[in-house]
C-alpha cells in the first residue's frame, strides 16, 4: 500500500499535468490491446474483450474530462492498464 500511497500523493499533487499524461498513455496502452485483441480474430471472445478494454479507457478519459476527483481519475488508470495488459498478454499468448 506504500508505493499505491506514494504514487496517489504524487498524482494529486500535480492533478492537472498527470492528467494530461494519463489519458495519452492509457489511450496508447489501450490502443496497443485492442489491435492485438483483433489480430486473434473478430469472434465474440474477442469482441467482448475489445469491449472491456475500450470501455475501461473511456472511463479514464470520460472521469478526466468530467473532471472528477483525483481518486477516481488515479484508481480508474489503474484499472484500465491493468485490463489492457492483461489483455494484450492473453492475446499474445
Amino acid at each position: 500500500m506504500t508505493l499505491y500511497r506514494k504514487s496517489f500523493e504524487t498524482f494529486d499533487h500535480n492533478f492537472m499535468a498527470y492528467s494530461v499524461m494519463t489519458v495519452i498513455a492509457q489511450s496508447c496502452i489501450g490502443a496497443i490491446a485492442a489491435m492485438y485483441v483483433l489480430m486473434n480474430g473478430t469472434s465474440v471472445l474477442q469482441m467482448i474483450q475489445l469491449a472491456i478494454v475500450r470501455l475501461s479507457c473511456i472511463l479514464v478519459n470520460t472521469s478526466v474530462l468530467a473532471q472528477a476527483k483525483p481518486k477516481l481519475v488515479f484508481d480508474s488508470t489503474i484499472v484500465s492498464i491493468l485490463f489492457s495488459i492483461i489483455f494484450t498478454i492473453i492475446n499474445l499468448a
